[in-house]
C-alpha cells in the first residue's frame, strides 16, 4: 500500500542493502511493438517480440499480463448465463477476500497482490473465458529474458504487467506484477536531496514507473500488448523480483 515517504524520517524500508541505484537519466523513449497478433497457449513470447522488434542492449521490454497468461495457459471456462460464475472464480483465485461491494471483489491473491476480483479478467477474451493471472509472473518474465537473450543475444529487462486500481485514488494504473534483469525498487535511502539532506525512506518503485510509462504506447483497446522502454539508467538493470521486493510484508501493512 502507498506509504513510502521522501526523507522524513518514518523508518519505512527493510535495510536490505539494495542501495547505490541512484542511477539517472537524460531521457526515456517508449516504443510499442506492433504485429504481434492473437497469442495461443504454447507460444514463446520472446520469439514473438523478437520478431517484431528491434532491440538494442538495455532496453526493458513490457509484456502485459494477458497474453502471458494466454501463452501459459491460463485462461478457463466461465458460465456466460451464471450470474454467480464471475464471482466464485475471483473467490477460488483468493487466499482471502478483503471488501466487498456489490459485485465488486476486493481480494488478495496467492502472490500477494491485493485487487479487485483476484486479477481474473473478461476483457480481451471471447465469451465464456477468462484469463487468470500467470502462476508466476517473476517467473515467466525471467522466461522471456532468457528467450530473448538466446535469440538476438542481448541482455534486457523484462517487466509483466497489468492493470490495477489503487486506495484512494480514482482510476487505473498499470504496475509490475513480475519482472526480470531490472530492479523493481531503486532504494534512495542514504543518498542526498537537492538541499543536501539525507533520505532515509525513499525506495521509488522503478518497475511500477516503467509498466505505467510503457500503457501510455499499449491502451487498454488498441491491441497493443507489448512496449519497449528504452533509456533507463545502466545501474537499474539487476536481478530482481516485484513479488519479493514490492509486496508490502503483512507486518508493515498499516490497513489490514
Amino acid at each position: 500500500m502507498p506509504g513510502d515517504g521522501d526523507g522524513d524520517g518514518d523508518g519505512d524500508g527493510d535495510g536490505d542493502g539494495r542501495g547505490e541505484m541512484t542511477g539517472e537519466t537524460t531521457g526515456i523513449a517508449l516504443l510499442a511493438v506492433t504485429g504481434i497478433g492473437e497469442v495461443v497457449k504454447g507460444d514463446s513470447i520472446g520469439e514473438l517480440v523478437a520478431a517484431h522488434a528491434e532491440l538494442q542492449q538495455g532496453d526493458v521490454v513490457v509484456v502485459t499480463q494477458k497474453i502471458v497468461s494466454k501463452a501459459e495457459g491460463r485462461v478457463v471456462e466461465v458460465d456466460p448465463h451464471d450470474p454467480d460464475a464471475k464471482r466464485k472464480l475471483a473467490e477460488s483465485e483468493a487466499v482471502r477476500v478483503l471488501r466487498r461491494r456489490g459485485d465488486l471483489v476486493l481480494s488478495e491473491t496467492r502472490h500477494g497482490f491485493v485487487c479487485a476480483s483476484s486479477g481474473v479478467d473478461f476483457s480481451n477474451v471471447a465469451e465464456g473465458y477468462a484469463v487468470l493471472l500467470p502462476v508466476d509472473a517473476d517467473r515467466s518474465a525471467r522466461r522471456i529474458r532468457d528467450q530473448l537473450r538466446a535469440r538476438t543475444g542481448l541482455d534486457v529487462g523484462v517487466v509483466v504487467s497489468d492493470t490495477f486500481g489503487r486506495a484512494w485514488r480514482r482510476g487505473l494504473t498499470d504496475v509490475a506484477i513480475g519482472c526480470a534483469g531490472i530492479a523493481a525498487i531503486v532504494d534512495l535511502r542514504g543518498s542526498r536531496d537537492a538541499l543536501g539532506r539525507e533520505l532515509t525512506v525513499t525506495e521509488v518503485c522503478v518497475a511500477d514507473e516503467i509498466a505505467s510509462a510503457a500503457e501510455l504506447v499499449m491502451g487498454k483497446s488498441s491491441g497493443v500488448p507489448v512496449a519497449i522502454v528504452r533509456g533507463v539508467p545502466a545501474q537499474w538493470l539487476r536481478e530482481s523480483s516485484a513479488v519479493e521486493e514490492i509486496v508490502r510484508p503483512y507486518r508493515e501493512d498499516l490497513f489490514r
